[in-house]
This record gives structure tokens, C-alpha cells and sequence, in this order.
């Protein structure tokens, strides 16, 4: 999924006066050292998205070297266990973000994306091209989802509203986003704060942690709304879900609380073009080096 072509379809939304439907609210609480009252901001400042105008970046749109993508079935989906043993870790690739995690007996999605496209305008918009990793229906009952942010590769709401129906799991997120979920259906989501967390059950905390990116399902909630990453904290070994992140200052602050992970989930996709995507997503180098960083 081209987080790129989402960008454009953003803009083409907003050039058709859709803007006001699509965008956030926003969040409105305390300011702190990321949030200014209106708006968040990576830590030092640093992460925003490169903007290289909005002409440059159609030219590379339509001069970048393609590759030849055709739709191809799965040769095989996986069908997990219903429940896992204490220490076990299953952990299992769906696609794009969407990861199930399984351990100590409870199960967890993440970013999940079901939909055969993901836009804010049904029948367009970036399509997969494989099949996910387990079918809908094979899913294993699903106790907590995770959102690391609200672009709509991450934020699916036609995925969720299938989740909360079938599984009506816990759902948490970034400051602001919960207030959006429950206007479209997705009621009962738990806002938080990079470093806050919940308790899933007894030796299980879900902990969110900084990520370097940035937020929007339109052109003028750009920010309005918390990105970040998460930790689940085990006993058995903490696993780091990334999210959507660039390289940058916040892994010092992650590095300060975490002596390492049994597991990273960290993203290598839509770093390019790099004049406007380098702050915002990891090259493939760039995440080797934050796995090394953070000892995972």
C-alpha cells in the first residue's frame, strides 16, 4: 500500500470540498513538551514531512520506476491457535502493519486492515495486491487492537467496526483519536499518551512509547491527532511495535526505559521519494540501525 498515493488522494479529497467530512476534530487537553494546544509535534521538533510542493511530487508520482504488481492468491493462510501457553510468542504477519500477536494467553492486532483498499473514498485508492495473511474469519478471538496512528494504511474503520462486532476487543490509540473512532462507529477506544499504558490482564501492560511521524485523514487536521508506537510488556520479554516512524531523537528517549525487546515490529516502506518522506519512514538502513539501537 503507497502511503504516497494516499497523500494525493488527500489532496484531491480537499480539492473537491471534502475536507470538512474527512478531517478530525482534534484534541483538546493540557499542553506539554509535544502538544502545543492545537497541534502535536515530534520530539525536538524534528519528523515533519518534507514538503517538496505539491508539482514535484506528482512528477515523481508519474517518472518513479514501477514495478510490475498483478493480484496473486496466497499460496497458503494461516490459521492460528485460539490460545497460546504462558511463555510462547506466535507472532504472525497479515500485512502492510497488520500483525497478530500472540502470547501468555491473550491475543493482539495490530493497525488491522481487512479492506481491499484504503482511502477515504470507497472504490479508489491504493488496492492490495495479496490477500491477507489470515483470513478474516480465522482470526483467533481478539482481546486488544492497537492504532498507531489515523492515516487510512493504518486506521482501517471498516476493519474495526467487522473487530468490535465479532470480538469486540479493546481498542487503544494516540490522544485524539478515540473521539473520531466513536463518530464513525468504532465506539470505546482508550486515548493515550506517549509513556502512558494499560493493563491488559495481570503481567501484561500495553505501553505507548514516541514515534517520529506525523498525522491526518485530510488536509486541515494535519497533526491534530497523537502517532505513536507501542511496547508490550510481557515478563516473558517486551515486544516494540513501531507504528509508522522515521529515524530520529526519540529513540534516546525509548533506549532510557528499555534495555532491549524479544521482538521489534519496526516498518522499512514509503521512504521515497526521500525529499519528502525521509523524516517520516525509515529507509530499510535506517531501520537495521533502530533495530541495533534499540537491541532487538
Amino acid at each position: 500500500m503507497d502511503a504516497v498515493t494516499g497523500i494525493i488522494l488527500a489532496y484531491i479529497a480537499a480539492y473537491f470540498g471534502l475536507d470538512r467530512f474527512f478531517r478530525v476534530r482534534g484534541y483538546r487537553g493540557p499542553i506539554n513538551d509535544h502538544f502545543d494546544g492545537k497541534t502535536f509535534q515530534n520530539i525536538g521538533g524534528k519528523g515533519e514531512m518534507r514538503r517538496g510542493g505539491f508539482g514535484k511530487m506528482l512528477r515523481w508520482m508519474f517518472t518513479r520506476p514501477k514495478s510490475d504488481w498483478a493480484w496473486k492468491e496466497n499460496a497458503a493462510s494461516a490459521k492460528p491457535k485460539e490460545r497460546i501457553a504462558e511463555s510462547e510468542l506466535i507472532v504472525t504477519f497479515v500485512n502492510h502493519a497488520t500483525v497478530l500477536i500472540q502470547i501468555k494467553g491473550v491475543n493482539i492486532l495490530t493497525d488491522p486492515i481487512w479492506s481491499k483498499r484504503t482511502s477515504p473514498v470507497p472504490g479508489i485508492g491504493p488496492k492490495r495486491y495479496r490477500a491477507p495473511g489470515i483470513a478474516f474469519e480465522d482470526l483467533p478471538p481478539i482481546d486488544l487492537v492497537i492504532l498507531s496512528h489515523n492515516h487510512y494504511d493504518h486506521l482501517d474503520l471498516a476493519t474495526l467496526r467487522r473487530l468490535l462486532k465479532r470480538h469486540d476487543p479493546r481498542i487503544v490509540c494516540g490522544l485524539g483519536n478515540s473521539d473520531y473512532l466513536a463518530r464513525h462507529g468504532v465506539c470505546g477506544a482508550v486515548d493515550l499518551d506517549w509513556w502512558q499504558f494499560i493493563e491488559l490482564e495481570p503481567g501484561i501492560v500495553v505501553r505507548c512509547v514516541p514515534a517520529q511521524h506525523f498525522s491526518s485523514r485530510a488536509i486541515s487536521d494535519r497533526n491534530k491527532t497523537l502517532w505513536a508506537g507501542f511496547v508490550v510488556e510481557t515478563g516473558h520479554g517486551d515486544i516494540y511495535f513501531a507504528g509508522d516512524t522515521g529515524y530520529g531523537p526519540f529513540l534516546e528517549e525509548i533506549k532510557k526505559r528499555y534495555q532491549g525487546f524479544r521482538l521489534g515490529l519496526i516498518p522499512i516502506g514509503a521512504y521515497l521519494p526521500p525529499f519528502i518522506m525521509s523524516h517520516v519512514h525509515a529507509s530499510p538502513e535506517e531501520a537495521y540501525r533502530l533495530a541495533g539501537e534499540l537491541n532487538v
